[in-house]
This record gives structure tokens, C-alpha cells and sequence, in this order.
């Protein structure tokens, strides 16, 4: 379990600095103020997700947020040799990124060993049921609810599809798309172990007061 066992939400915050606006510094210095508030509000982790950025570029905001995101773990989008290059605690995959399983392979390679955490983007049960065989340590699935950012992987998944997928799996599931305060309940009913969320932290002027309420149990 690449966290302890607890009775509290697991808390994701995803990155999107577009929604900052165009100004590249000043997005970037958006970014970083939002994964210090939120990391220091409480949330376990901190996706990384900006996918047009170059190799260099994202290296060096990677390398600044791994000292913002402390003591939540920063999870780089897609870049391995990033995550590794910037002290961050692990990888998340999409699926045009690498396999799952390769990744699993190179992390059991490593020596000394390395604590790099993997995890799947999934809009599928067989896709969050492969990425568990293949060594993924946890999951995002969804959407669950409609939002505009997930709209191209078609109709939201809803409450039931998701508590069926966490039936099946042993890894965390970490329901995204459309969350909110009001729903967030019913994701954890249904069996995720927490949520992940872009909007919901970005467009929000206490970020404390979200985070302290999606960690309630």
C-alpha cells in the first residue's frame, strides 16, 4: 500500500496550470502557491499534470513542487525520467504512457531499491483490473460526474460503476472527474479510497476548508 491504512479520505490534487491563464511564470507560480496551500492542508499526493510541457520545463517545475508538495507525495503525469530526476515519489500513467508493467519492471530493477509509486489513469474496469495485475499501486477511475476536463472519454461512469470496480480491486481506488464536497460522500460510500480533483482546489479561495472536508470519513 503505497499509504498506511487510514479511516480518513485519501486526498489527490491533479494540476492544470491552463486554467491560470496564459502567462507561463505566472501560471507556474500558481501552481506551486496551489500545491503549498494544499499540501499543507492536508492532501496525501499531488499529480503533476501538465503534458505539453517540455522535458526540461516540466523538469524544473517538478523539482520545485516535490519542496512544495512536502509532506504529500508529488506524483509526476507521464515523465518517469522526470519523476526520478526530481525526487518526486512516483509516476502517474495515462494510457498512451508507458505500460504499467514496464514500469513495474524497471522499479523492481533498481538497486538500491526504489519506493516509486505507480499509478493508472482508468476509464475501464478491465483497464483498473490490468493495471493492478501489472503492478500499478493505485488507481483514478472515472469520470464519475460530468465535468468539461474528462468530456472526451464520453458519459460519466456514476456511483455504480465505480463501487462495482472497487469490489473487484485491491488497490486504492481514487474516484476523479465532477467531484465536489457535495458528492464526495457518496465516492467513498460507493468504495473508493479517495478522490482526486482539479477545479474543485484551483477555483476555490480556501482550499483548507475543501481539503478539511473531503479528508471527514
Amino acid at each position: 500500500m503505497p499509504w498506511p491504512s487510514q479511516s480518513r479520505p485519501l486526498v489527490f490534487y491533479v494540476t492544470d496550470r491552463h486554467a491560470f491563464g496564459p502567462d507561463e511564470p505566472q501560471a507556474a507560480a500558481r501552481i506551486l502557491q496551489t500545491i503549498a496551500r494544499v499540501a499543507g492542508a492536508g492532501a496525501d499526493a499531488v499529480q503533476l499534470r501538465e503534458k505539453d510541457l517540455s522535458g526540461r520545463a516540466v523538469l524544473e517545475l517538478a523539482q520545485a513542487a516535490v519542496v512544495r508538495a512536502a509532506p504529500a507525495q508529488l506524483l509526476v503525469n507521464d515523465r518517469l525520467d522526470v519523476a526520478l530526476a526530481a525526487g518526486a515519489a512516483g509516476v502517474h500513467l495515462g494510457g498512451e504512457s508507458l505500460p504499467v508493467a514496464e514500469v513495474a519492471r524497471f522499479r523492481a530493477a533498481l538497486r538500491p531499491p526504489a519506493g516509486i509509486l505507480i499509478g493508472r489513469s482508468c476509464h475501464a474496469a478491465d483497464e483498473a483490473l490490468q493495471a493492478e495485475r501489472d503492478g500499478a499501486d493505485y488507481v483514478f477511475f472515472g469520470p464519475v460526474f460530468a465535468t468539461p476536463s474528462k468530456s472526451r472519454f464520453g458519459p460519466p461512469q456514476g456511483i455504480e460503476a465505480l463501487a462495482a470496480l472497487c469490489r473487484r480491486v485491491h488497490i486504492p481506488v481514487i474516484a476523479i472527474g465532477g467531484i465536489t464536497l457535495e458528492n464526495a460522500g457518496a465516492c467513498t460510500a460507493a468504495g473508493a479510497a479517495g478522490i482526486a480533483a482539479i477545479r474543485l482546489f484551483q477555483e476555490s479561495e480556501d482550499v483548507a476548508g475543501i481539503v478539511r472536508g473531503l479528508k471527514q470519513p
